[in-house]
């Protein structure tokens, strides 16, 4: 039976459907006995959208989201730190 620390070993090979089938046939298994690794998987999909995404919005539109007065902040700051 495969752990859930195997499970996380092969997840990249999984979802790429480079995994052996008697490893995908292990990795599954555990999945439906495993709620915490189903879990894990989830966000782990969701994880990799979410960053699949940023990188297809146009740079300007980061520049609505990002409120001004924050970037003043942010920049406010760093200054503060080097001196």
């Amino acid at each position: 039976m495969m752990t859930c620390q195997q499970l996380i070993d092969f997840l990249s090979d999984y979802l790429d459907g480079k995994l052996p089938l008697s490893q995908r046939v292990a990795f599954e298994l555990h999945l439906t006995l495993c709620r915490d690794c189903r879990a894990y998987l989830h966000n782990y999909k969701t994880a990799i959208e979410a960053s699949r995404s940023a990188f297809d919005a146009p740079a300007d539109s980061l520049k609505e989201v990002i409120p001004e007065d924050l970037v003043s902040a942010i920049l406010k700051a760093r200054q503060s730190e080097q001196s």
